[in-house]
C-alpha cells in the first residue's frame, strides 16, 4: 500500500499439527558415508501449521546444517511457492533461508510450503522435506488511531461508500473528488480489510450524523499519506491545541458556537485550506472540516464548520458563533504555516 500501511505478522506456530495433506516428520537423511543434514532452528517443525493475515506480511526464518563441518548447505523450495512469495537463500553450514510473503486476498485459504535443504558433497546429502501448513485468513489492518499516526488519501474517483466491505451493502454516502468549494477532496482512513470481495478502506464521512463512517473501494482512493499531527479543540475550555507525535505544538484561545448553534462534538478531518478572502468576517485564512452543523443544514454545502480568522478579535475566547471556531489573525496565520490537510481534529 502507499504510506506504508503494511504490518509484519507475528508468526503463530503450532509444533505437530497436522494440515489436510501427508507429512514428513522432522529429521535428516544420512547417506552411506554416515553424513547428514538436519534442519535447525529458527525453522518451525515439520508439519506446523502457521496463521497468516491476508495484507499483513510473513516472515518466516529457516536454516539447516550438514554434519560434516566442510560441506556447504543450499535451502530451496521443494515445490513452486505461492504467487508473491519469495525465498532468500544464503548457502553455508550453517545454511540459511527467508520467505517473505504477503498474501492477498484471492489467496484466502489453506496452502502448503514445502522446502529442501541440500548440501554440496558427492553424495548430495539431504535433508527430510520441510512441509508446512500455512492457513490465510481475511485480515484487517488499523491504519489510524495506532499510537500517534493517522492516515488520509485524495479520492481519485466519484465513488459509493458503503456501510460493509462488500458491493452488496447499502450506499450510505457519495463521495466526489472535489469539495463544495472545489478543493480536491479527501478523506481519512481507519482500516483495510482484504477478503476475497477484494481490498476496501473503512473511512470517516463528512456528512449528518457526525462521526459516521463507511466502506469504499481502495482503488478509488489515492495513496496513503500519514501525519502525526492531531488538532484538539476544547470547547469548555475554550482552546485549541495542535499536537505533533503526542507533544503540543502550538495552542490558542478560540471562539465557538453558541448554545443553539453549538460546535459538533466529535472526530472529524481538516480538509482544506483556503486563502484570499474579500469577507473580512473569515480572516486571511480558513480551514474546512469534516463536521456539520447539526442545526444550519440549510446553509451552503449543507452547513460545514470551518476553522477560520476574525475581524472582531475581541470577542475570543467565547461561544461566539455559529458553529465555527474562530481564532484571532494572528494565531490563524501561524497554525496555517504548520498544520496541513488531513490532520485529524478532535472537539471536545
Amino acid at each position: 500500500m502507499g504510506g506504508g500501511s503494511q504490518k509484519k505478522l507475528a508468526l503463530v506456530v503450532v509444533p505437530g499439527a497436522m494440515f489436510a495433506m501427508v507429512l514428513l516428520g522432522p529429521g535428516s537423511v544420512a547417506n552411506g558415508d554416515g553424513g547428514a543434514v538436519d534442519w535447525l532452528p529458527p525453522s518451525p517443525p515439520s508439519g506446523s501449521s502457521i496463521a497468516a493475515s491476508a495484507g499483513s506480511r510473513l516472515t518466516l526464518q529457516l536454516a539447516a546444517s550438514s554434519v560434516s563441518p566442510g560441506n556447504l548447505v543450499h535451502i530451496g523450495p521443494a515445490t513452486r511457492l505461492p504467487r508473491g512469495a519469495r525465498l532468500s537463500s544464503t548457502p553455508g553450514n550453517p545454511a540459511r533461508a527467508v520467505l517473505r510473503w504477503t498474501p492477498q486476498g484471492r489467496q484466502i485459504g489453506d496452502h502448503a510450503l514445502r522446502f529442501t535443504a541440500v548440501d554440496n558433497s558427492p553424495s548430495r546429502l539431504t535433508a527430510q522435506t520441510l512441509t508446512l501448513g500455512v492457513r490465510v485468513g481475511r485480515g484487517t489492518v488499523a491504519l489510524s488511531g495506532v499510537g500517534n499516526l493517522s492516515r488520509w488519501a485524495f479520492v481519485m474517483r466519484r465513488t459509493a461508500v458503503r456501510s460493509a466491505p462488500r458491493v452488496s451493502a447499502h450506499a450510505k454516502a457519495r463521495l466526489s473528488r472535489w469539495t463544495p468549494e472545489n478543493y480536491p477532496n479527501l478523506v481519512m482512513t481507519l482500516r483495510e480489510r482484504i477478503d476475497r470481495n477484494g481490498v476496501w478502506v473503512q473511512i470517516r464521512l463528512p456528512v449528518l450524523p457526525n462521526n459516521a463512517t463507511g466502506w469504499v473501494r481502495r482503488g478509488a482512493l489515492g495513496p496513503l499519506k500519514v501525519t502525526s499531527d492531531h488538532l484538539v479543540v476544547d470547547r469548555a475550555a475554550t482552546k485549541a491545541t495542535l499536537f505533533r507525535n503526542g507533544t503540543p505544538i502550538f495552542a490558542t484561545r478560540v471562539g465557538v458556537g453558541k448554545p443553539f448553534w453549538p460546535t459538533p462534538r466529535g472526530e472529524f478531518f481538516i480538509t482544506e485550506k483556503m486563502r484570499g478572502f474579500h469577507n473580512p468576517v473569515y480572516g486571511p485564512v480558513a480551514f474546512g472540516t469534516s463536521a456539520r452543523s447539526p442545526v444550519l443544514t440549510d446553509w451552503p454545502g449543507g452547513g460545514f464548520i470551518g476553522i477560520h480568522g476574525t475581524d472582531a478579535p475581541g470577542l475570543i475566547p467565547g461561544h461566539i458563533s455559529q458553529g465555527c471556531i474562530r481564532l484571532r489573525n494572528a494565531a490563524i496565520l501561524r497554525l496555517a504555516r504548520i498544520m496541513r490537510v488531513g490532520t485529524p481534529l478532535t472537539v471536545r
